[in-house]
């Protein structure tokens, strides 16, 4: 593995906080590469790789529109870290940033790989990062103070943040396993299901990553889907659907599916908590959804029940997704209720809203020969259900 490490900032505001940080590194012994990405003034400190460079012949806009110089910035400095990184060179990556600078930066970083180092140094840590974050496995630290000049504050965070990436960089082990990977989403009211699944394929050799269905998690599994590290997916709680097509916190992304299906790998899916939609306090939840039945799960999280035509909605969403599949896949419907709180006395109990999805996803999904949508008369949380979850997946690998 090559030991080059590039350091990125927007060299014509930051140019001595990233030198500073390229000299720390250096003196952990590590090749350093500084990266101008500014769309301002000249760099203040001569970078070893030029924004021009970055760019590749695209041009920034000319209007002086800050916010559209640093969008065209961002794409490019994605593409072009991206292509250094398949070639091999990259071996970590930091950047320095205020609001804008992690807003170009970030995108980069998250563009790269699942587990190659990756440190964003940003004036915007200390508060919601999932935008810059998302799926991805960057580790962001609050500058505390601006990341404008050098003092006892700056000097101090910025070396640490130097010094964690270079750990990093120097302890990096590829961790190696020669049982193939499939990915699974989980709630926690689908906690019984799951488990079952995976320590039912564990036990034939599979190496079983479960991902928390917040919008992101889904998110994530796609994103190693696309790496190549999943070799299929039991895709079982599909929640994050219901929160998309209603406005909940962790919506499933307009793209989710495609890159399940654009691989072609073994795929199960389910109607796992798609009985709910999620919000945050009881206090947040939107006020044309306040009449309506909600579920206190914790002082954080409110859960609100979809109705029939919601859950109509929701089959139709993921049947313009399933529909573009070329391979095959298979759909179990647990006709016994889809969550902990979908059952006999509890809550979300309401076995016509089930029916509607039931129902408009078999209307829905275009038949064809390689597709399967299965009911079984069973709770999702039932042994039976789970086992039938592993019988399924079984059936599409042989």
């Amino acid at each position: 593995m090559t030991n080059v490490v590039y350091a990125i900032a927007t060299m014509d505001s930051k140019g001595a906080e990233l030198a500073f940080v390229a000299d720390c590194l250096k003196a952990t012994g590590l090749e350093v590469r500084t990266v101008d990405v500014g769309t301002l003034a000249p760099p203040t400190v001569s970078p070893d790789i030029s924004r021009e460079k970055v760019l590749n012949d695209c041009l920034l806009p000319s209007d002086n529109d800050r916010a559209a110089a640093i969008s065209a910035m961002a794409q490019a400095l994605a593409t072009w870290l991206r292509k250094e990184c398949e070639s091999g060179r990259v071996a970590g990556v930091i950047g320095l940033g205020g609001s804008g600078g992690t807003a170009l930066i970030s995108p980069a970083l998250r563009a790269l790989p699942i587990g190659l180092p990756k440190v964003m140094v940003s004036t915007v840590a200390s508060g919601n990062t999932a935008p810059y974050v998302d799926c991805s496995d960057i580790t962001m630290v609050s500058s505390v103070v601006d990341v404008a000049g050098l003092n006892v504050v700056s000097r101090t965070v910025l070396a640490n943040a130097a010094h964690a990436l270079a750990g990093m960089v120097k302890q990096f082990r590829q961790i190696e396993s020669n049982r193939p990977a499939l990915g699974m989403t989980m709630f926690g009211v689908t906690t019984a299901c799951v488990t079952r699944v995976r320590e039912a394929l564990e036990c034939e050799g599979y190496d079983c990553l479960v991902f928390h269905a917040t919008g992101t998690g889904g998110r994530a599994m796609e994103k190693l889907v696309d790496s190549g590290m999943i070799r299929g997916v039991l895709d079982i709680t599909t929640t994050e659907v219901a929160d998309e097509i209603a406005g909940g916190i962790f919506p499933a992304g307009s793209k989710r599916f495609e890159t399940l299906l654009k691989h072609r790998i073994p795929l199960v899916l389910s109607v796992g908590a798609v009985d709910m939609v999620n919000f945050g306090a009881q206090e947040t939840v939107p006020e044309k959804y306040q009449n309506r039945l909600l579920h206190v799960h914790n002082s954080q999280i409110t859960l609100m029940r979809t109705t029939t035509e919601e859950n109509r909605r929701v089959a139709r969403w993921m049947a313009e997704k399933l529909n573009t599949a070329t391979a095959s896949f298979t759909i179990l419907l647990p006709t016994g209720g889809v969550s902990a709180l979908d059952a006999p006395g509890q809550p979300f109990y309401d076995p016509e809203a089930d029916e509607a999805l039931f129902t408009e996803l078999e209307a829905a999904i275009e038949p064809q020969e390689n597709r399967r949508i299965v009911r079984l008369p069973y709770h999702i949380n039932a042994p039976e259900f789970a086992d039938a979850i592993v019988f399924a997946y079984q059936e599409q690998v042989t």
